[in-house]
């Protein structure tokens, strides 16, 4: 006769009591989580988070009160799930899983491992841990109502990064200064002004009209001319955006007129650039200040942050945060710099006021605060009751893990509506790994197109080992035979090399370039091949099943892109501006056994013959292709316009 231990098996039970597991972040769905592991009988758990507790978090993370705003969320979430066990052995961690103490070893230490992350970088990461510690990990997460959770193992399923996954949406430099088309547009503008003035200045987030736009109106000579007198100082002595506001003591008005008249009309003798479009409409401060309350102005209506007010309304928004914001520099002192942050009011104002204002200018629906927020944040709503759902299938595919149950082990996905079967949570079998995988497969390699002309030393670390395959502390060797060492993990060893082109150390079309990241216990072999015929603006490709070449996201999309409240635009493991808080849902229906059958109908996906995959990206928000048989998803009830469907990630 089977003993119990309340609901589970006694050796189940017995199992849980002993087991180490480490919980990878403590947000939406890592409180759910953390708290149903101790109420589920687990003893012995770890939990590692960088972020602090904010204000925005208290809706849905239920660990948190509005007492622990500024703690950090590992251990605030250590002491409340300890109310609910107090014999549980918890141990948390302030920091990124990505710092280099926590190694293959410290992951070896555990059974299981289960991400609650926010970000595809922190995912990568720990993907790759788990994978050379040869450790079971859960991976999961959530997306408004839509949810996933999926277990990894080496050897036996796909890994994390075995489906390709599109790269964040970008824009042509000359779109965002010279033609802006959609809202996002001007918001990725007021954001780049809001760093100009404000923050770090980065060149490449210049707000100027860019006098070398190919559509400009002067002939290729002129044009070209303009180009290279952007580039150098000549005899003229040239100020940042920063310096001509302080100044001007961030004057309001002239900062107004700088960049909303001025800017403009220069823009304006760009005459071929209005040819197709519509031109742009400058404003002038003092004409709409003595007008007051100019013709077209409306009384915003409901909720503050739902509101979208008239010109005016967001001139004065504009000074009111300008005013703020140079208050708030002048506390910090010389030299200092502001960073942005969605819930930092005057600079989430700010970027409202700005990104409206251009709006305006460039013929396009102003929108509210929220949908600022939600846009600028690139950030889908988080649902409290989807976490909850997904953190309870987490600790019931732990509970197989732990129970040695591996091949009983699922996908399962959660859909926002029923399908024809009438169930919203559908299982999937694992798939095994993919062949062709640049991280699981027993000889990693990749093939990638590039200029070995134009291309630097420091460009092949940054850019393309760190930033495009995921790597925190790449080394490289040549292999020519002589294993000519291109880049040092080890600091100030090969920073000699950093500006100097690949062609310099004779690597040519063909070449082969290892590269070790010691930490991951990760070796990628890549091939290069050498391209001059490039498009603009593109550094590299990654050639065949690399998620570069992922196919392009299905038109009709929906859930994916509703829109609301958010902040952060690159991955990075923590709640600095750089992080970009993703969750990963894959909507997915099969045909063939129970668990597929029940997927077949799915009402996250158009039914139709064959087997079908989506993968919602991670990045975007939008449905990328996870096999070639694919369909487009339905359109959420809730979804903005298609001016609203650029960059969205989803929060928990």
């Amino acid at each position: 006769m089977v003993q119990l231990v309340g609901s589970l098996r006694k050796e189940v039970a017995e199992s849980l009591s002993t087991c180490r597991v480490l919980v990878v972040g403590a947000g939406g769905i890592g409180c759910e989580l953390l708290k149903n592991l101790v109420l589920t009988g687990f003893k012995n758990i770890e939990v590692i988070d960088l972020d602090i507790i904010d204000v925005s978090n208290l809706n849905r993370q239920f660990l948190f009160q509005k007492k622990h705003v500024g703690k950090s969320k590992a251990q605030v979430a250590k002491e409340s799930v300890l109310q609910f066990c107090p014999t549980a052995n918890i141990t948390a961690y302030h920091d990124s899983i990505m710092n280099p103490d926590y190694n293959v070893e410290f992951f070896r230490n555990f059974m299981l491992v289960m991400n609650a992350l926010d970000n595809r970088a922190a995912r990568n990461h720990v993907n790759r841990m788990c994978l050379a510690a040869d450790i079971p990990l859960i991976e999961s997460g959530t997306a408004g109502y839509l949810g996933q959770v999926t277990v990894i193992k080496k050897g036996l399923t796909e890994c994390y990064e075995c489906q390709p996954k599109p790269t964040q949406k970008t824009f042509p430099g000359c779109t965002i200064r010279n033609t802006p088309s959609e809202p996002i547009h001007c918001i990725v503008w007021a954001k780049y002004l809001f760093n100009q003035l404000f923050g770090e200045e980065d060149a490449d987030q210049e707000v100027s009209p860019d006098t070398a736009d190919p559509e400009a109106s002067w002939n290729p000579a002129e044009t070209e001319a303009r180009a290279m007198a952007s580039e150098t100082d000549g005899d003229i002595k040239r100020v940042s955006t920063k310096e001509w506001a302080r100044s001007t003591g961030y004057d309001p008005a002239k900062l107004f007129n700088k960049l909303f008249k001025d800017d403009i009309m220069y823009l304006l003798t760009m005459d071929k650039l209005w040819k197709k479009r519509k031109a742009p409409l400058p404003l002038d401060w003092h004409q709409l200040e003595s007008q007051g309350r100019p013709q077209g102005e409306v009384k915003a209506v409901g909720l503050k942050d739902q509101q979208v007010l008239g010109v005016w309304g967001y001139c004065q928004l504009f000074q009111h945060s300008i005013e703020t914001l140079r208050s708030e520099l002048q506390e910090k002192g010389d030299g200092a710099e502001l960073v942005w942050d969605k819930d930092d009011a005057p600079a989430l104002d700010f970027v409202t006021a700005a990104a409206n204002l251009r709006m305006y200018i460039f013929s396009m629906t102003m929108k509210s605060r929220f949908d600022i927020k939600s846009m600028a944040g690139n950030i889908i709503p988080a649902i409290a009751t989807t976490n909850a759902i997904i953190a309870g299938l987490i600790v019931m595919e732990g509970l197989k893990v732990v129970s040695g149950e591996l091949e009983s082990c699922r996908t399962i996905f959660l859909n926002k509506h029923p399908n024809l079967r009438k169930k919203l949570l559908v299982p999937c079998i694992l798939d095994p790994p993919c062949a062709n995988c640049y991280v699981c497969a027993s000889r990693p390699e990749v093939t990638v197109k590039l200029n070995v002309l134009k291309t630097t030393v420091l460009a092949l670390q940054d850019r393309i080992l760190k930033e495009r395959f995921g790597m925190v502390a790449p080394d490289v060797n040549i292999e020519d035979g002589k294993g000519t060492i291109l880049i040092s993990s080890e600091e100030g060893e090969t920073d000699a090399n950093n500006g100097k082109f690949l062609s310099d150390f004779g690597i040519r079309n063909g070449s082969r370039l290892q590269s070790d990241d010691f930490l991951q216990d990760y070796t990628l072999l890549i091939n290069v091949l050498h391209a001059e015929d490039l498009e603009k603006d593109v550094e590299f490709e990654v050639v065949g099943d690399a998620p570069d070449k992922a196919p392009p996201p299905p038109s009709n999309q929906e859930d994916a892109s509703s829109i609301a409240n958010g902040n952060k635009d690159s991955a990075q493991p923590s709640t600095s501006n750089a992080a970009a808080e993703v969750d990963d849902v894959m909507i997915v229906e099969s045909e063939g056994e129970e668990e597929e059958e029940a997927s077949s109908s799915s009402a996250a996906a158009v039914p139709t013959s064959g087997t079908k995959r989506k993968h919602l990206d991670d990045e975007t928000g939008e449905a990328s292709v996870k096999r070639p048989r694919t369909n487009q998803s339905h359109e959420s009830a809730d979804a903005e316009d298609d001016d609203d469907d650029d960059d969205i990630i989803a929060l928990d």
